[in-house]
């Protein structure tokens, strides 16, 4: 007798786990999804390609509904489909149209939320956060009709959005609240070159800015974005990208034990054995997840376990940071900033625009910023989590693995 799945949230962490089940043990269970999006599973962190029009909504389906049928997979998928709650003692899940799913085990993938800045106005007509396919027809439907966009953050998400806009010929202003582009995966020099570019290709900036309020016309659409100093700029579309929240009202009503997320242990289980959370609305051991490569970590652990060859453990483990705006290479990990017990080496080619700086710590790689060359990007990444010593590389380090791997052979005699 098949054992009971119902997964909740149609997502890319969710859906992920399901793939690994279907390998690892594809008879095991009967598998029920719910997603409040009425598409099959589809690629979110495509969404900027999208926006910018290098690609379409059909070629970020990861999914369609086709394969859930083909693999005797049950969706319910809709906004009336949407979870409203999670029966424990019974052990069934309730959707907004009466819908109910029985299960042994659940599997929480709700994801996250956008933050909303909490400022007079945030609920005017053309506010809208950059999250999921909804949030790219309305910016697609603006740039056709409307001209001045202003993105709020000048992080990954808000920069791809912020580009995305401006190759659909709208005006866009980024305003961000430091001084630095992208301040938690690039250091000064770096982020610098980084809005150099932008500019060039159009993009205007508004840095360390502090907003006040939006301000609305007579229709209660968005007009324009007072600042702290008394600024303002005008604005017929506003994205906020400044960050999500997991998404846990719905484990938090059913008594989940939740903290900044649900909190899960190293398999992936909630404080109830028989409920399963992963990707962006979980904590683990005081981490929270906004990027893909570790939910698809996490997803692999979580199939391990459901499919009870328990023996997998999530880590977590540095993630690389890229941004994707095509013609822009940047890559970001570990700790770039480092503190008194390191040192950091660098290479800096303006005229190629070329930036490399490396941070070490007792003869280890600890962090990596690189802007226009990131060739050895991935190598680097190896190099921190396998900790290995960097003793005898240390002076070709900064030239990649190429440079490294044949200084080795040539003072091994071999040159």
């Amino acid at each position: 007798m098949k054992q009971r799945l119902v997964v909740i949230g149609n997502g890319m962490a969710g859906m992920r786990t399901v793939e690994e089940l279907l390998t690892a043990a594809p008879d095991k269970y009967d598998i029920t999804v719910f997603g409040a999006e009425p598409y099959g599973n589809y690629n979110r962190i495509m969404l900027s390609s999208v926006l910018c029009g290098e690609k379409t909504i059909e070629d970020i389906v990861i999914n369609n509904r086709q394969w859930y049928s083909d693999n005797g997979i049950t969706l319910h998928a809709g906004e009336d489909k949407a979870v409203v709650r999670i029966d424990r003692k019974n052990k069934t899940v309730h959707a907004q149209d009466g819908t109910v799913a029985g299960y042994d085990r659940l599997l929480i993938a709700t994801g996250s939320k956008a933050v909303i800045p909490s400022v007079p106005g945030n609920d005017l007509e053309g506010v809208i956060s950059f999250r999921d396919i909804v949030d790219v027809n309305k910016m697609l439907a603006y740039s056709r009709s409307h001209r001045k966009a202003v993105v709020l953050g000048g992080g990954l998400l808000g920069l791809e959005a912020a580009n995305g806009l401006v190759s659909r010929g709208m005006d866009v202003t980024v305003i961000h609240s430091n001084e630095i582009l992208l301040n938690r995966q690039m250091d000064r020099a770096a982020a610098k070159m980084l809005q150099t570019e932008l500019e060039w290709r159009g993009l205007k900036f508004k840095m360390a800015a502090k907003l006040k309020q939006l301000l609305g016309d007579d229709n209660g659409h968005v007009a324009s974005v007072c600042f702290d100093d008394g600024s303002r700029l005008e604005c017929d579309l506003f994205v906020t990208a400044i960050g999500v929240r997991p998404n846990m009202a719905l484990a938090q009503q059913a008594g989940i034990y939740c903290e900044r997320g649900i909190v899960v242990n190293d398999t992936l289980q909630s404080y109830d054995p028989s409920i399963y959370a992963v990707g962006e609305c979980i904590q683990h051991r005081g981490a929270t997840f906004g990027l893909v490569a570790p939910l698809f970590e996490q997803a692999k652990v979580c199939a391990n376990h459901l499919s009870a060859h328990g023996a997998a453990e999530y880590i977590t483990l540095p993630t690389a940071t890229k941004l994707k705006v095509t013609g822009i290479n940047l890559f970001s990990v570990g700790d770039f900033q480092g503190d008194k017990d390191c040192a950091s080496i660098h290479f800096t080619d303006p005229a190629l625009g070329i930036y490399k700086k490396l941070v070490i710590k007792a003869d280890r790689l600890i962090g990596a910023v690189l802007y226009g060359d990131t060739a050895d990007g991935n190598w680097y990444q190896e190099l921190l989590e396998t900790e290995d010593s960097i003793d005898g590389i240390r002076d070709a380090l900064i030239f990649g693995k190429v440079y490294c791997n044949y200084s080795a052979h040539k003072e091994m005699g071999h040159g």
